[in-house]
């Protein structure tokens, strides 16, 4: 087909073009693109260490912007023009497929996760149970440097809150108690003004199997990782849902709230437990948005954390399983995605390491590919020496 023949007849060329290119080989191409970007939607660590997770982080140059990649394609398509040859259509079939990746992405975030809440570091009091060490403190500091102002309640102060000078307050809370909550939420409210953001962090893990609990250690754990979101929850929810600007919920669960583990029965059902909780609330406050007598619902915003094994001290016994499928999250890491998390002002999920995102897959395949999996995984035997530790 000659140059000319064939701006005479565009459509037709198009077509002939692009049906062409729908080879086996492109369309294992772009298959695996696709599953590449769901897959590093999820927060990647940037840390060197060679896992399946940083594996997917060197991935993401092949995602570049999309006004890159028709810049691209469009140069492509003039090139060839300039030099008199038949233009492919590859570049644009692939620009195509790239918007509708991105597009899709924005539509799917849009529609499961709300429209963004407007936020204002100045403007915000963060609240974090469990706060005096570990994640929870991280999360603080990265809290306090973006220009919030900061919470932390603990039953001890760690050495840093001791040495503290800035604009972190330590409250001494044992949020099992619902009365010391209601107090301590007053305090804060007269201290810093009405809390608009609740991180819901504080937990313990004892790592002993069921028979080998007392009723006080399985008792305490649902005491401290489940029923205190509800004591926070309640008591932090309806200001925010009387005030336009509404605010933000985070709930700390754990991947092995899904895939449960050896050793880890009372821990694993509170942190089930915690994400029955998250959906249910969810739920009830999407169904108060509409409610002239809670302007605040429509602002208010739910954020679900399920980590793998953390780099905290409640898990520091503990050798990961497999540290390329199951590598050991960072809680600097964390941190900063839950942060980023609570800054886009959206509904959604923080899920670390990739796994975290996949493991929900793992209840549709057959039972003996189950026991496969989890026998190669480690994570039944994973506790057997661990010893009780707090985080």
């Amino acid at each position: 087909m000659s140059f000319i023949d064939y701006f005479s007849h565009p459509t037709t060329a198009l077509i002939t073009n692009i049906a062409s290119l729908l080879t086996p080989s492109f369309l294992a191409l772009i298959s695996i693109v696709t599953i590449l970007y769901t897959l590093t939607l999820s927060p990647l660590p940037s840390t060197p260490a060679l896992s399946i997770d940083y594996l997917l982080h060197l991935t993401s140059f092949l995602f570049p912007p999309i006004q890159f990649i028709w810049s691209c394609a469009l140069g492509s398509h003039l090139s060839y023009l300039a030099i008199a040859k038949t233009p492919s259509y590859l570049p644009f079939t692939l620009a195509t497929w790239y918007t509708l990746l991105y597009s899709l992405s924005a539509i799917n975030t849009r529609l499961g996760n709300g429209k963004a809440r407007k936020l204002v570091w100045s403007q915000q009091i963060a609240v974090i149970t469990g706060g005096a060490g570990g994640l929870g403190w991280l999360i603080a500091k990265i809290l306090e440097l973006k220009g919030a102002s900061v919470a932390v309640w603990d039953v001890k102060a760690s050495e840093e809150l001791e040495r503290e000078e800035g604009g972190v307050k330590w409250y001494r809370v044992d949020v099992t108690d619902v009365q010391e909550v209601e107090m301590a939420w007053q305090r804060v409210k007269d201290d810093l003004g009405t809390p608009t953001i609740l991180i819901n962090n504080a937990g313990i893990v004892n790592g002993l199997p069921l028979l080998s609990l007392t009723a006080t250690q399985y008792t305490r754990c649902f005491a401290i990782n489940t029923l205190s979101h509800f004591h926070t929850t309640r008591t932090f929810l309806p200001s925010m849902l009387s005030s336009p600007l509404g605010g933000t919920i985070v709930t700390v669960s754990s991947v092995l709230g899904h895939l449960g583990a050896s050793h880890l029965t009372d821990y694993t059902a509170s942190k089930a437990a915690l994400q029955a909780f998250h959906t249910s609330l969810g739920a009830e406050i999407s169904q108060l948005s509409s409610s002239p007598q809670h302007p605040g619902a429509k602002n208010t915003r739910m954020l679900l954390v399920k980590p793998g094994q953390l780099s905290t001290a409640m898990f520091s016994t503990l050798k990961s399983p497999s540290d390329f499928f199951g590598p050991v999250v960072q809680a600097k890491d964390l941190a900063k995605a839950i942060v980023d998390g609570i800054e886009e002002g959206r509904d959604g999920v923080v899920a670390m390491p990739v796994y975290a995102h996949l493991v929900e897959w793992l209840g549709v395949l057959p039972t003996g590919l189950q026991r496969a999996a989890r026998w190669m995984s480690g994570v039944d035997g994973a506790m057997k020496t661990f010893g009780s530790k707090r985080e």
